[in-house]
């Protein structure tokens, strides 16, 4: 990281200004020589100012120049921040100019990444920093806000200090056995301890899933016999005519998707085809998309006619959401009744009148305690890396302890301890592989 980088920081296009960040070493010393206006090397630190860029004697672009000196920096590096016109051209150019003075164009995510390495933010804080650019609801804004604060970082290394310290124990046991201060650890001892971790581990993951629901959103399939109002609904729920509607049975043969926001989480509302057997190829495939639908989705929305007698169709769809969770949605309740069914998650509407919307946008609320997701702390796991690695520490845990009862001595049992903290070492990145940073990063934008 001897180098300087630069990139575009803002998105691409016109707009009233666009920002071009440089880091690194010559940071400083590489705009200097193409600014017209103070002298930037001797300019105090976190201060803004006033010029132009000059190449060649050629006024390039007004602009407004930060200079953030290190080590009090994003990056803890020198930084400068070059504030152009917006637009393609200026932009463009002063940054090939940059690049022409000595930067390096910089790789995606490498400024965040050199924030990592220089040790100023950890590798869950990092991450959670492109979740704050891409988030798209208050919810996930404030979840985001709290990791790259670090309050998720701090739990998962207490875990690791409870940890550590078991190890630490162990070893003194082993190596130092006539040291009397140490509690010797046995295997009477031992799985109070494991279990102390066992249930952190298993907390962490219970958070978790408030965090997932936060950052995925909530998948919502909405299945049935053909012509039964599935489009309709869809429709209502997102107020427009997103799904082609018909009284023709079979007309939806794809996945059709649309999206709203319900207490500040995303609803990934999926449109699927009507579920019966035929003998239509195309049909069969949108057929076959609709079950594969039901396997995926967190919530599944089965719509009935209220005019219409349940029938062996609808049958064979309540057999495929054995295990899920899923409401039943009455359609056409203004036509005489002929269906009869039972259920907790019973909701009866009209998707021509809008009746029963408000009553199954509660019902999802109600499932799943919405209400209270938005008055938690929001300290919680969201990223799907950290979730795994936590499920494959609490797994070395449950070795360990089921490997107690068996004839295995206490330092063997320490070999999956170790294992978990080494796990959970990764999450925040104290332990971690050159080809994982590549992978995490270069999901950033280019400018981050």
């Amino acid at each position: 990281m001897s180098d300087t980088i630069c990139a575009i920081a803002t998105a691409r296009g016109v707009g009233a200004i666009s920002i071009i960040r440089l880091s690194g070493p010559e940071a400083i010393s590489i705009v200097a020589k193409l600014f017209d206006g103070k002298d930037l090397t001797k300019v105090k630190s976190h201060t803004i100012h006033y010029g132009h860029i000059i190449n060649k004697n050629e006024i390039i672009d007004e602009v407004l120049v930060s200079v953030m000196k290190s080590p009090k920096t994003y990056t803890t590096e020198d930084i400068v921040e070059i504030n152009t016109h917006g637009g393609i051209a200026p932009t463009k150019k002063v940054l090939e100019i940059l690049l022409e003075n000595g930067a390096r164009l910089a790789e995606p995510g490498e400024f965040t990444k050199r924030a990592f390495l220089n040790g100023r933010i950890d590798l869950t804080e990092s991450e959670a920093v492109e979740n704050l650019i891409n988030s798209e609801t208050d919810l996930e804004r404030k979840l985001a806000l709290n990791t790259i604060n670090g309050k998720v970082s701090d739990k998962i290394k207490k875990v690791r200090d409870i940890i550590i310290d078991l190890i630490a124990n162990i070893e003194v046991n082993i190596d130092f056995p006539e040291y009397e201060d140490a509690l010797v650890i046995t295997k009477n001892n031992l799985p109070p301890k494991l279990e102390i971790i066992k249930k952190e581990l298993e907390t962490l993951l219970e958070e978790s899933k408030v965090g997932e629901i936060i950052t995925q959103g909530i998948k919502v399939a909405i299945v049935g016999k053909p012509n039964v109002g599935k489009s309709s609904l869809l429709n209502s729920l997102l107020k427009e005519n997103k799904a082609i509607v018909t009284d023709i049975a079979g007309t939806t043969r794809d996945l059709v998707e649309g999206e709203i926001e319900l207490k500040g989480i995303r609803l990934k509302f999926i449109d699927t085809a009507g579920i019966r057997k035929t003998n239509d190829v195309v049909e069969k495939i949108g057929v076959d998309k609709s079950l594969e639908a039901i396997k995926t989705a967190d919530l599944v929305i089965h719509v009935l006619n209220n005019n219409e007698e349940f029938s062996k169709e609808d049958q064979e769809i309540i057999k495929n959401l054995k295990g899920k969770t899923y409401i039943t949605y009455v359609n056409k309740n203004d036509l005489p009744t002929k269906l009869e069914i039972t259920g907790n998650n019973l909701v009866y509407g009209n998707t021509l009148t809008l009746d029963g919307i408000d009553l199954l946008k509660a019902k999802i609320i109600e499932l799943f305690n919405l209400d209270s997701i938005n008055t938690s702390n929001l300290e919680m796991v969201s990223s799907l890396r950290v979730i795994n690695l936590i499920k494959e520490a609490l797994n070395a845990i449950n070795n360990a302890l089921a490997n107690v009862t068996k004839d295995i001595p206490v330092d063997m049992l320490a070999i999956d301890i170790k294992q978990a903290w080494e796990l959970l070492g990764e999450i925040t990145g104290e332990t971690y592989q050159d080809e994982l940073l590549d992978t995490l990063f270069s999901k950033f934008c280019l400018g981050k």
